[in-house]
């Protein structure tokens, strides 16, 4: 059954062509959103998962012609069908999405019904964004508070338990290599790290990680995914190739036994044309590039198969270490142990047959019509021209089955073309199927030709050289399989320890970490159960070696004590510590150590709610609460048994959002002189609010939690003060203009009584009033409008001050007398009773002198008049001690 989305540049066109006979015929299907992702299901080819751009996910059951809205908020390429035999229901979808509050949670729901009450969440609390990881018997998931990450394994569905690195790796990011054979490697970046992380392997239920390969080379590629350079060969388990990085020098290695020993791949004595290489260990290897393909229909830089068990090819060059460069084809049939040249440049491979026909095509930018083909594990190569007409190579395809002796190369003559395909058919090559005669055995065995691998002797077969026969459906590659003796090299190092080697005696011993206590209980042991000390060993994962050494023997074993609880923590899900009145809060209680059947837990809210609860970190039960009035409480948790107590402890802020913001300033200034900045907020007196000052165009603010600021400004001009309020999760801004000058003169104002019945104390109301008593002022005394300001006063009686600006552009003495001639003329219109507005209610308001028998204040910060001032009264000073002095000599 095939699916093809259209690729429509019209939004109203996109559809589906659905095949149910492998492609012979299309029927289109119409659809009302735009497919960026497409999930089959893994058992039930009918079921079918759609994701969209928005972030929608979409379920059809009949291979797409009815679809179904499932979830929205989905984060992109973290959405995994069932497993069957982990997952009890293969209709299960597990996802991660974003709340509503911005944070991102894993929740899983059926594909019937996928509503707020049906779908459940696995895990307390929110997650990373694109953490979410499904995986065989795992499932992984990652949280950052306070800049440190936590990773988290759930195995085979059960409650999920943080990853246990060594207690100093402080890992900056984490790649998950390989979840088979029931046990997990990552590959982890320490704090130290930049280019190169550390490959590290976990017991069979994923918590637990001990080292196996330091400073593995990674590439960082476009939307932040990174590639880190390790390879499982496939057809033999245990085998992997990694790249190693160390002071910039990459050099490649192989191990046979899931990472335990690592060694360099042999070079070959000889290249392809026979000639000697010159290249002898220990200062030349073989090296490859690990390379996955950019295009899925062409292999990467190292090939290897499932059913063509010890075949490996791969790019690289000879030397002391990796070049980028250098791309020479080399091939192995044993496994790793012995390598041949086969080309000088890079090709792409397809195996056919169970590996017994090998496919290559130079991977170049021109086009081709050759490809080349070998019968004999690459020992000898023939040529076939495949078309007539050269063509650019996009891929290359089997057919379905490993027997398949049937190819197809696609691509396209021009740029321009459509694509071009041609058929490939081998099956005429060979005149017969292959009988057990034309079979050999092959023996696996290490670098050092130690047959027991992974505790076990494994034999295979292949097809003789000599022999012309198609292998076919009903080959197999596995013989026999022994099992071994254990020895030393079936084990590896604990959680806790680390391979040391100062002398050879002791190249293979394991020693425990400064950190870590072999004697110390686990963290999750129980009291009345027993638990056993590490001798510092464990056996790798999926070996079979039965009898002979045994490094885990003599174990202690001790009974669980009482232990203090210890690393208490109390958390908000969605990590907001600031909410509103009557917003549902949801504590998360956890507990990293000590025991919790005996533990009680004292819960205290800090608005009157306590309680006592018991197993609340072992049941996860969250603690739902609700705070009806603002203000700052501190929730605590109190945990205790006999052995000891703990405390966690949270502040939560519960506060109204910002209704509004009015930055309150005097519109005029004098140069240094202190003026007042005033932010008046409602609601007006809401808890742990933070100012922030902006004064001009400085980039810094000034931080204050009053709700004023006193300050200065040393030049005169135009200057904008800004002020941002943070209450919570709201935040304002308002912005005000002060004119700052040398010199003016200030009138204080009164109104008559009848005016602050009508005051509502609002900027608005005071902006307005000021403005009709500037407006009367300058039609009454015929003063310039702009050289006149009136800033009425916040609060009770109703007051003003009249700001009169000197004039510019005369000279010093001119612009004295102007001034004066204004000042006498206000104050006349004033004295007059000739300034009144009328107001709501039938009143006239009269404006007039605060003081009628007091002159203005003079306002300024220049260097003039108070210079003048200073320099008198140093005078004064000088001639009296002068004087003071001739009076004492005489």
């Amino acid at each position: 059954q095939i699916i093809l989305v259209s690729s429509s540049h019209n939004d109203r066109d996109q559809s589906l062509f659905i095949s149910t006979d492998e492609g012979a015929t299309f029927q289109k299907q119409p659809i009302a959103f735009f497919v960026e992702t497409l999930l089959f299901h893994p058992k039930e080819e009918d079921k079918v998962l759609a994701y969209t751009k928005e972030g929608k996910i979409y379920v059809s059951v009949d291979l797409g012609k009815k679809w179904n809205l499932l979830q929205e908020r989905v984060s992109k390429d973290h959405f995994f069908w069932a497993v069957a035999g982990v997952d009890g229901d293969l209709d299960l979808v597990h996802m991660e999405i974003q709340d509503p509050s911005g944070g991102y949670r894993y929740i899983t729901c059926q594909i019937q019904n996928c509503s707020d009450k049906t779908m459940t969440v696995p895990f307390a609390g929110s997650t990373d964004r694109d953490s979410l990881t499904v995986q065989d018997d795992y499932i992984f998931l990652q949280t950052t508070s306070a800049n440190r990450t936590k990773y988290y394994v759930s195995y085979r569905r059960n409650g999920f338990v943080q990853m246990k690195l060594p207690k100093y790796a402080l890992p900056k990011d984490l790649q998950i290599i390989s979840t088979d054979e029931n046990q997990v490697f990552v590959a982890v970046q320490e704090w130290y790290q930049t280019d190169t992380y550390n490959l590290y392997q976990s017991d069979p239920q994923g918590v637990y990680y001990s080292i196996l390969l330091e400073n593995v080379r990674s590439t960082k590629q476009p939307e932040e995914n990174v590639l880190i350079d390790i390879l499982e060969v496939r057809g033999v388990k245990g085998v992997f190739l990694a790249n190693q990085k160390i002071d910039g020098k990459v050099t490649t290695l192989i191990t046979y036994n899931k990472g335990r020993d690592w060694d360099f791949l042999t070079p070959p004595d000889i290249d392809m044309n026979g000639k000697p290489t010159n290249c002898k260990p220990p200062d030349c290897y073989l090296h490859l590039h690990l390379r996955w393909a950019d295009n899925p229909y062409v292999s990467g830089t190292v090939h290897t198969k499932d059913t063509a068990p010890g075949l490996i090819m791969g790019a690289g060059n000879l030397g002391s270490q990796l070049v980028e460069y250098k791309e020479e084809m080399y091939i192995t049939s044993d496994c790793g142990k012995t390598w041949r040249q086969v080309f000088e440049e890079e090709h792409h491979i397809l195996y056919l047959d169970h590996g017994g026909v090998i496919v290559a095509i130079k991977d170049t930018s021109i086009p081709l019509k050759i490809l080349k083909f070998s019968i004999d594990e690459g020992q000898t190569w023939s040529t076939h021209n495949f078309t007539s007409t050269s063509v650019f190579v996009d891929g290359l395809l089997s057919e379905p089955g490993d027997e398949t002796l049937v190819m197809t190369v696609f691509g396209h003559i021009s740029y321009r073309s459509d694509w071009e395909l041609v058929k490939v058919d081998f099956r005429p090559s060979f005149p017969r199927e292959c009988t057990d005669e034309d079979y050999e055995s092959w023996e696996l065995t290490n670098l050092q030709g130690d047959r027991c691998i992974m505790g076990q002797q494994r034999s295979f077969r292949k097809r003789k050289i000599s022999s012309w026969c198609i292998k076919g459906k009903s080959f197999t590659s596995a013989l026999t399989s022994k099992v071994c003796e254990c020895v030393n090299t079936d084990f590896l190092c604990d959680y806790g320890f680390e391979r040391s080697a100062p002398l050879k005696s002791e190249s293979s011993k394991c020693f425990a970490d400064f950190w870590f206590n072999p004697e110390a209980p686990p963290e999750d042991c129980v009291l009345g159960q027993a638990y056993t000390s590490s001798t510092g060993y464990r056996k790798v994962v999926s070996n079979v070696c039965e009898g002979g050494v045994d490094l885990q023997q003599n174990l202690a074993h001790h009974m669980c004590p009482l232990t203090a609880p210890k690393g208490l923590q109390i958390s908000i899900r969605g990590e907001s510590l600031a909410v509103r009145p009557g917003e549902d809060i949801t504590f998360i209680v956890q507990q990293e150590q000590g025991d919790v059947l005996s533990t009680k837990y004292q819960v205290d809210l800090g608005d009157g709610f306590r309680a006592i609860y018991v197993n609340l970190t072992l049941t996860g039960e969250p603690i739902r609460h609700r705070y009806q009035s603002p203000g700052v409480y501190r929730v605590s948790v109190q945990a205790q048994n006999l052995a000891g107590h703990d405390e966690a402890v949270l502040f939560v802020q519960v506060s109204s959002p910002l209704q509004a913001l009015n930055l309150e300033v005097v519109p005029v200034i004098g140069r240094n002189q202190e003026v007042n900045l005033t932010a008046i907020i409602l609601p007006k007196n809401p808890n742990l609010t933070v100012f922030y000052w902006w004064i001009g165009n400085n980039l810094q603010p000034l931080l204050t939690l009053e709700s004023f600021l006193v300050t200065t400004f040393a030049e005169t001009g135009d200057v904008r003060v800004t002020v941002q309020v943070s209450c919570g999760s709201s935040m304002l801004q308002d912005s005000k203009v002060v004119h700052v000058f040398d010199h003016f003169h200030v009138l204080p104002l009164k109104f008559t009584k009848h005016l602050d019945m009508y005051n509502p104390d609002i900027p608005e109301w005071r902006e307005d009033i000021g403005r009709v008593v500037t407006r009367l002022l300058a039609k009454e005394t015929s003063i310039p409008e702009e050289t006149l300001m009136t800033v009425v006063k916040p609060g009770l009686p109703t007051t003003a001050d009249l700001h009169v600006l000197l004039p510019a552009n005369q000279p010093k003495k001119k612009r004295s007398i102007t001034s004066d001639k204004r000042i006498a003329a206000i104050k006349q219109a004033l004295n007059a009773h000739n300034i009144s507005f009328f107001l709501r209610g039938g009143y006239w308001v009269l404006v007039t002198l605060a003081d009628s028998s007091s002159d203005s204040q003079r306002i300024g910060g220049g260097s003039g008049y108070w210079a003048i001032v200073v320099l008198f009264v140093i005078c004064l000073v000088a001639v009296g001690a002068f004087i003071l002095y001739k009076f004492k000599r005489q």
